[in-house]
């Protein structure tokens, strides 16, 4: 440090007396024209023509002093500040923007492995703002939570991560809600499970990420035995990329994530999950909102499960055969049979609509169908048009804010204006399609990201291949 400081300063003393020279010369020259010409003009007959000389000669002066400040520079050279200078191609802006990112890569189970890797990560100006560790048997996983220079490319990190030691690196964006820690995470998505069953497959996505859940049950709603079993303590299947888990319902919870692996730690956090819901059985949220309609009428809105299937078969039987052909899209004696797999938390949510009496009139079903979210209502026939239905929507439409859906579907016929109208007030963007006679419309119920702002511009690199997956909307299936 003493030597960068010193040596500027012995630069302006060096070139300091140059400048005054120049300087004072220059001065004498001028004063020495301007002299002689006013004497020339004054006593001779050339008088005009030594003035443009004299300007000439001035205007030369002031270019030559213009010239050597410029090229003997007296300013002492500018400290080195900031971060060294990138190899050439992977030059970042870092004093651009910044961005979140989630990496994951596999190192070798030795020391200074770790510390390699961080090292590289380091030389691309990145801040690592969180990392786990998940033990393998020949290496092990290291997550991290990156905050990196927006102008970084995802090539030129997961170069530098494979020349550090890293292999089978995946890298995704991530947001504001991945800078909590791990253990305060999980903690939260045990405290959601336990208050609610519904919260059991919402729980298991936020823990594992972007991933397929599905329930299947021991018995279909035909009643025929599905033939689906996992061993107790629970099981990885396809290169581990599937995990089965005992329902405590009864039958199968499957959790699939193909573009990644899941680590035996992730797999031991979903079992724990699944083991909490098992031990504390099966539960719904109390409370209740009181509703008025327009006529006058005061109407009841909660939370619905198994608890009202004799309830919900009542209200069927009321039902006209018009009304339970619009709602399942089949024969209308087989609706009853869908009850007890609808009212189930496992499968989805259900809102129920009561009377002041206590009779049940309408049903709404947000179902989570794989990586898709499904509602469904059915409002008894005399307590059509009185704006229950819409009330019912909307809640369910919030409910899959909450729960991180992005688009919510509903299966319906165009002759069903009642669903049609209810989906259009909404307000939100709609996508209308024709499947197999039946109308399928899909609102989008969250803003629409940037390409790059999405949890799924995931990169994977493999021993040197580059995949990017991006998880698209698939096309809702139409379900009896």
């Amino acid at each position: 440090m003493t030597d960068v400081n010193v040596t500027p300063a012995k630069q302006i003393r060096r070139h300091h007396w140059r400048r005054d020279a120049v300087e004072l010369a220059a001065l004498f020259t001028a004063v020495a024209v301007a002299d002689a010409v006013a004497n020339t003009i004054a006593h001779g007959p050339d008088g005009p023509y030594l003035l443009i000389v004299s300007a000439v000669v001035l205007v030369a002066t002031a270019a030559f002093h213009t010239w050597w400040s410029r090229r003997h520079s007296h300013a002492p050279p500018a400290a080195p500040t900031g971060p060294a200078p990138l190899p050439d191609g992977e030059r970042s802006d870092a004093g651009g923007g910044t961005v979140l990112w989630r990496m994951r890569t596999t190192v070798r189970d030795e020391p200074g492995s770790l510390a390699a890797l961080c090292g590289a990560l380091a030389d691309l100006r990145i801040d690592i703002l969180a990392l786990q560790t998940h033990p393998l048997a020949d290496g092990t996983v290291d997550e991290f939570l990156l905050r990196a220079p927006e102008s970084l490319r995802t090539g030129q990190l997961t170069l530098r991560v494979a020349a550090a030691g890293g292999t089978h690196t995946w890298i995704e964006r991530a947001d504001a809600h991945d800078l909590v820690d791990a253990p305060t995470r999980i903690l939260g998505l045990a405290t959601r499970t336990a208050l609610d069953t519904a919260e059991l497959p919402l729980a298991l996505r936020r823990l594992l990420g972007r991933c397929t859940i599905r329930s299947v049950p021991a018995v279909s709603p035909s009643g025929r035995p599905t033939g689906r079993t996992a061993p107790v303590e629970g099981a990885l299947e396809r290169d581990d990329t599937v995990i089965l888990l005992r329902d405590p319902h009864g039958g199968v919870i499957t959790v699939e994530r193909p573009y990644l692996p899941f680590t035996p730690t992730e797999f031991a956090r979903a079992r724990a999950l699944v083991e909490l819901d098992a031990r504390l059985g099966p539960r719904v949220p109390g409370g209740h909102d009181v509703l008025t309609l327009p006529e006058g009428a005061e109407i009841t809105v909660r939370r619905a499960d198994q608890s009202d299937l004799q309830a919900a078969r009542a209200m069927h039987d009321r039902c006209s055969e018009r009304t339970l052909g619009l709602r399942y899209h089949g024969p209308v004696a087989d609706a009853d049979r869908y009850l007890a797999h609808l009212l189930s938390p496992r499968f989805g949510r259900t809102l129920a609509v009561e009377t002041a009496s206590g009779r049940l009139v309408a049903l709404g079903h947000l179902l989570w169908d794989g990586d898709e979210t499904e509602v469904a209502l059915l409002v008894e026939d005399d307590w059509q048009g009185r704006g229950i239905g819409s009330e019912l929507l909307r809640r369910l439409v919030a409910l899959a804010v909450e729960a991180g859906c992005d688009h919510v579907y509903a299966v319906t016929q165009a002759s069903n204006t009642g669903m049609v109208a209810a989906m259009r007030g909404l307000n939100l963007p709609l996508d209308y399609q024709i499947e197999e006679g039946t109308l399928v419309i899909t609102a989008q119920v969250r803003p629409l990201r940037a390409p790059r702002d999405e949890g799924r511009d995931a990169v994977r690199t493999d021993e040197g291949a580059t995949d990017t997956p991006v998880a698209g909307a698939a096309r809702p299936s139409v379900r009896p």
